[in-house]
């Protein structure tokens, strides 16, 4: 605890309380972050490798494998030190700095890339003749890039106004990461203000990559629709339902996490929630892109065979 007019230099994250045999358990099940390392470094590879994979949304999948890897590993060797260790684990204020404003980042960055692959699935369902022209190496580039700059840029001055403000409650963090909710929770300044400009710039990343998949699941569907044979509906349908899936999985965490005005409230439930976003849904999302597209599942079956084979000869 800290005195009434000092500031942290440094926090203690609480982690998951509970006996040492829930940690334990804890622990054992986060052994699938390893199974998130693997699998999205399998689609990485084979959309690198495979001249079946070279296009737009395949390029796209590649980063957003590439986020999920960073995600995790920002988050979950923390958390599993934490599950290790009696005790609170204490992070330097730096440390924090840095955690959150990757954490953040990334986040951003990926929902950015997620509106522009749902932007990339309309071209190629709607407009398939000028796919190839309007979706060149050029623009994926050009998409991927703003991307990644867009996210890394517009939480600068979000996780600097977090840091301006003075903790002088208590330095514990109750949860398992540098969590924005809970530090604005220790601070002894007013925060509405804080929280309400961070609720606006949140809903706008949310919003702003939400909208355009929205509308442009809309003009797919209807697309679909019009095809006259079943089994050319669901070719179609197949073009997106992954991306859809990931959609789904992502936007409905984050809009319960951080689209809301109070950003203290509910420790349990952010905790759970983080959970969620930072661990689960990386886990899943190889599984998702995988097993739902024909065109990778038969570039894993190749590439397989191949490796079968070399260790033959």
């Amino acid at each position: 605890m800290l005195g009434n007019h000092s500031s942290a230099t440094e926090f203690c994250l609480l982690g998951f309380s509970g006996s040492r045999e829930l940690r334990h358990i804890l622990f054992a099940t986060f052994f699938f972050y390893l199974v998130t390392l693997m699998g999205n470094t399998v689609i990485i590879v084979i959309v690198c490798l495979d001249k079946c994979l070279q296009s737009p949304m395949y390029f796209s999948l590649g980063h957003l494998s590439a986020l999920e890897i960073l995600v995790t590993t920002i988050i979950v060797p923390v958390m599993l030190w934490g599950l290790l260790l009696p005790g609170m684990q204490t992070i330097s204020l730096a440390a924090c700095v840095a955690q959150l404003f990757r954490y953040l980042s990334l986040g951003t960055t990926e929902f950015a890339l997620l509106g522009a692959m749902a932007v990339d699935r309309y071209v190629a369902v709607c407009n398939p003749l000028k796919y190839s022209t309007i979706m060149n190496s050029r623009t994926c580039n050009f998409v991927v890039i703003v991307s990644w700059l867009f996210g890394f840029l517009f939480e600068i001055w979000l996780v600097y106004a977090t840091f301006q403000l003075s903790y002088c409650k208590s330095n514990v963090v109750d949860n398992f990461f540098c969590d924005r909710g809970q530090l604005l929770k220790l601070s002894c300044d007013n925060t509405l203000f804080v929280e309400f400009i961070l609720f606006l710039m949140a809903a706008f990343v949310l919003f702003g990559s939400l909208i355009p998949t929205i509308v442009s699941y809309t003009y797919i569907v209807s697309t679909i629709l019009k095809i006259p044979s079943t089994s050319g509906r669901r070719k179609a349908f197949s073009t997106f339902a992954s991306h859809f899936t990931c959609v789904v999985i992502g936007y409905s965490s984050c809009l319960f996490l951080y689209v809301k005005p109070q950003q203290t409230q509910a420790t349990d439930y952010n905790r759970v929630v983080s959970l969620m976003v930072s661990v689960v849904t990386p886990f899943l999302n190889p599984f998702i892109f995988t097993l739902r597209n024909d065109k990778v599942i038969e570039a894993l079956r190749n590439r397989v065979k191949q490796c079968c084979h070399l260790f033959r000869n």
